[in-house]
């Protein structure tokens, strides 16, 4: 069964720096275009980050823009997102989710995916 899993969250205070990692078990990341996507309590799920297989390119949501950068170790299996500034309001379960359109991030920005994670909570607070 695929299987991708997140890593990393926890609880920080504001201006502090995080960073996730996504991996997976029984398939290969580099086959797919990944996706960063949050959920805070209320909300509807947010996309955040996106990179292609080959990482090449990035995209990422106004909300985060300049502060978190995703990247992606291929020979680690691994996708990162590397979190800084962070705010009170970046609170949220974490997912990263996986498409097999390796060099379009289209479907990822509409939320569809091949695979989720089950999720990491990150929680920034005084």
């Amino acid at each position: 069964q695929v299987q991708l899993v997140e890593s990393g969250g926890g609880l920080v205070q504001p201006g502090d720096s995080l960073r996730l990692s996504c991996t997976a078990s029984r398939f290969r990341l580099d086959l797919y275009s990944i996706g960063w996507f949050r959920q805070a309590p209320g909300k509807e799920r947010e996309g955040v980050a996106y990179i292609t297989s080959s990482g090449s390119s990035a995209d990422y949501a106004d909300s985060v823009k300049g502060r978190f950068t995703v990247a992606r170790d291929n020979s680690k299996n691994t996708i990162y997102l590397q979190m800084s500034s962070l705010k009170p309001s970046d609170t949220a379960v974490y997912y990263c989710a996986a498409d097999r359109h390796q060099s379009h991030l289209g479907a990822l920005k509409y939320g569809l995916a091949d695979y989720w994670g089950q999720g990491t909570q990150v929680t920034v607070s005084s």
